[in-house]
């Protein structure tokens, strides 16, 4: 398979992005920022330390990690919904030499990019008005978790997007689903806060693996070969599962 299709289509996406590049990343800088100062600085002197260190040093790659994947899912998700029941824009594609196939990778590299550039925006916005710092040999081994885990939740994006027809919905399964997922993988708090006999059933999450994976690789330089292969190996799962979708989708 040739992917000339999907870089015009990525291409397309970027260019889409950047005439619009402010007013995003004022939004999404918004909503961590505020968490961070509500949570991480707020709260600090009442929690103390988490796991070792300051809870504004415990909560800030878990800020910047859901930055970066709820990018790739939203850009995902809305984008390929809007193409294909607003602007029509899919039923253009499919009358070129274009494949399936490429445009769902097209359509996950978009969140996937979306994904990577508003998570570094919101990490140089942390290390800028906060004293977290990590040695710039984690920054590798972090990226060894956000980027499969992007991929994971870009991919989850063009799933919702194509079986979705309705907006509401979209929005009712990414607050009842993609935020509690989130929020339940150790985003704010320690995973021994859970009782003893649920702590084996969080740790099956794939965004457990992705966020605790991150915070260990960002902060400790720790590589964590288990939740690495979960992270990966659910990302491979989902890509697959989201190029039959979208094929069963476009021939009915």
């Amino acid at each position: 398979m040739r992917l000339r299709g999907s870089l015009a289509i990525w291409l397309r996406d970027m260019l889409v992005l950047r005439r619009n590049i402010a007013s995003e990343m004022v939004a999404v800088v918004a909503y961590p920022l505020t968490i961070y100062l509500a949570f991480g600085i707020g709260m600090k002197g009442y929690i103390g330390l988490v796991d070792g260190v300051p809870y504004g040093m415990f909560i800030a790659p878990g800020l910047i990690t859901m930055t970066a994947v709820n990018a790739a899912y939203s850009e995902s998700v809305w984008s390929l919904w809007f193409h294909r029941r607003v602007q029509f824009t899919i039923e253009s594609y499919r009358v070129t030499p274009i494949s399936v196939a490429e445009i769902v990778i097209a359509k996950i590299f978009s969140g996937f990019s979306h994904g990577l550039i508003k998570g570094l925006v919101v990490g140089l916005v942390i290390f800028a008005i906060t004293p977290f710092r990590f040695p710039p040999s984690h920054l590798l081994i972090y990226l060894s978790f956000l980027v499969p885990g992007s991929a994971f939740f870009s991919c989850a994006g063009v799933i919702c997007g194509t079986i979705m027809d309705k907006p509401e919905t979209i929005g009712r399964v990414e607050a009842v689903f993609i935020m509690p997922l989130i929020f339940m993988s150790g985003l704010f708090f320690p995973l021994s806060s859970y009782p003893a006999a649920i702590i084996p059933w969080v740790r099956m999450l794939p965004t457990t693996a992705l966020f605790e994976g991150a915070r260990q690789a960002l902060v400790n330089g720790s590589f964590l070969y288990g939740f690495a292969i979960q992270v990966g190996g659910t990302a491979l799962l989902t890509f697959c599962a989201a190029v039959w979708i979208f094929r069963r989708k476009m021939a009915e």
